[in-house]
């Protein structure tokens, strides 16, 4: 068929006449069960947002993370930790189940079947509905999975004493005291402490700094002799007065880095 002047119209049957795009229904028709984006949903994303980075910035100001010294691979005594955010898997692996020949099972298996199984949960659970008890795969697996963390979260930080193990592994200070090796109490020092806390007190990765500290001479007598947290008794080897010359060296050592 010819209409106008080298204009032609070529029909498709394969295409139906009667065929409408697939244009969404506005949100209004469904009253109670939607609303707009703009500014209705985003304000409450927003709102909520606000809520959790408030609370989040007080908890750290409130219990800041403990900052602890620089690694030493040479220290066989010290146990690394994951950040607290992978402490679940760090407690998996010391069920039998999760550890030893069956380590594939606590490092591969188990947490990919978890988030697995979190990934699948959408099209296992499909239902129209939004309800929590419309989707009850989809809502259970989400909360076995949220318990599970929590629950090893909190198992594996209760069995860690986090402040006297950020004590023991506080960064170093740089020390500008300048040690009397004259001293009496130096060479004393030197047999019994220097192996663990340095030329200069200022501590390595097996003993903590003794520049800076706010024990007594009484205190730090009966520290040599009895030990303290990692610190096993006996360490010091001497009389009373060899001690109380360590002790008087260790004093001035502080006496002098406060000035």
């Amino acid at each position: 068929m010819k209409k106008g002047k080298g204009m032609k119209f070529v029909g498709d049957s394969r295409i139906s006449a009667e065929r409408k795009s697939a244009i969404p229904k506005d949100y209004s028709e469904y009253p109670g069960r939607t609303e707009a984006f703009w500014p209705n949903f985003l304000l409450k994303e927003w709102l909520v947002g606000a809520v959790f980075l408030a609370g989040f910035l007080s908890l750290t100001l409130a219990h800041p993370a403990p900052l602890e010294g620089v690694a030493d691979p040479t220290n066989g005594a010290y146990v690394p930790l994951p950040d607290w955010y992978f402490l679940f898997l760090y407690e998996l692996l010391k069920y039998k189940f999760a550890s030893s020949q069956y380590i594939i099972f606590g490092i591969l298996v188990i947490p990919g079947l978890a988030f697995g199984g979190l990934l699948l949960a959408p099209f296992l659970d499909n239902g129209p509905g939004r309800r929590p008890h419309q989707r009850p795969i989809a809502v259970g697996m989400m909360l076995l999975g949220l318990a599970a963390t929590m629950w090893l979260t909190y198992e594996s930080a209760s069995a860690v004493d986090w402040e006297a193990r950020a004590e023991a592994n506080k960064p170093i200070p740089a020390s500008e005291v300048e040690i009397d090796t004259t001293d009496p109490g130096y060479a004393i020092y030197e047999s019994n402490c220097m192996s663990c806390h340095g030329d200069s007190l200022e501590g390595s990765a097996a003993a903590p700094t003794l520049i800076g500290m706010e024990h007594s001479a009484e205190e730090i007598a009966q520290i040599a002799h009895d030990g303290i947290g990692s610190m096993p008794p006996g360490m010091f080897e001497g009389s009373d007065e060899e001690l109380d010359q360590l002790v008087e060296f260790i004093l001035s050592v502080n006496e002098q880095a406060a000035e």
